[in-house]
């Protein structure tokens, strides 16, 4: 692991952070915002659908990308566990388009109105109680310690702005959305892309150089790195550290001082 870096002497001003792996642990996400999510898919969209203008459109965007994305159209798609009954005053949902987002979660698909429906069941939860956002013990003392500096902090996400915000927002640390300074998600680009980045130090109007990536997956840092980013590898114990492309490599946010 790489000795404890500085902001300040690195030049720094805005911090970029992605979350699975470096602010939250990847067991929250696929073990239970992700079943969480899929156990409720049906239910919502007959529950929201007819009445929803949002909900539908999610339905007519995930109906236009289904012909591209290789689903087939006989899928044999499990049922999510634990759904419960329906109903019967429901109206039916479209079966190939509940089973279209079954098949897209089960390949961890980078769709936008698969995020977008996530975020919309992920908000009940998160509303009810039924969620909290985890995020590392180190994660609240870093954004106090960077924000008290002067730097900003921004995520940059596969998963929607909506999820993001609940997430942060509703955190079992509490309320940390007033830390957070902007919200990035695969609409600006994907995050293997350098494209991606130069879009989001436009919309934050500081200099690549002056912007710190902070992520556990080497492609989107050698991406960030590309589009002129200052990068950072995060390897959360116990989690081996991979061939690190020639970007530091921190162990936990406390490595990172202001």
């Amino acid at each position: 692991m790489a000795a404890a870096i500085s902001l300040a002497a690195a030049g720094i001003d805005f911090v970029l952070l992605d979350i699975e792996g470096t602010t939250t642990p990847i067991a929250f996400v696929h073990d239970v915002l992700f079943p969480y999510a899929r156990a409720r898919v049906r239910t919502y969209l007959e529950e929201t659908t007819p009445s929803d203008a949002g909900t539908r459109q999610i339905v007519e965007d995930l109906r236009r990308e289904l012909p591209a994305s290789g689903f087939p159209l006989a899928a044999d798609v499990s049922e999510p566990p634990n759904e419960g009954s329906r109903a019967p005053s429901r109206p039916p949902q479209d079966t190939e388009i509940v089973s279209y987002v079954y098949w897209l979660m089960d390949r961890d698909r980078k769709s936008g109105p698969l995020k977008a429906l996530q975020g919309r069941i992920w908000e009940e939860g998160y509303v009810s109680g039924a969620l909290k956002g985890e995020v590392y013990p180190d994660v609240p003392d870093a954004f106090h310690r960077w924000t008290a500096s002067g730097r900003r902090i921004g995520i940059f996400s596969s998963g929607s702005i909506l999820a993001q915000q609940l997430l942060f927002g509703r955190s079992s640390a509490g309320d940390l959305s007033p830390f957070l300074s902007g919200y990035f998600d695969t609409a600006v680009g994907a995050k293997g892309e350098p494209e991606s980045y130069r879009r989001i130090v436009a919309a934050l109007s500081v200099h690549p150089s002056r912007t710190l990536f902070v992520s556990d997956v080497v492609k989107e840092l050698d991406a960030a790195r590309a589009a002129g980013l200052r990068t950072l590898l995060c390897v959360r114990p116990p989690a081996p550290t991979p061939p690190a492309g020639g970007h530091d490599v921190v162990g936990s946010f406390d490595a990172i001082q202001a």
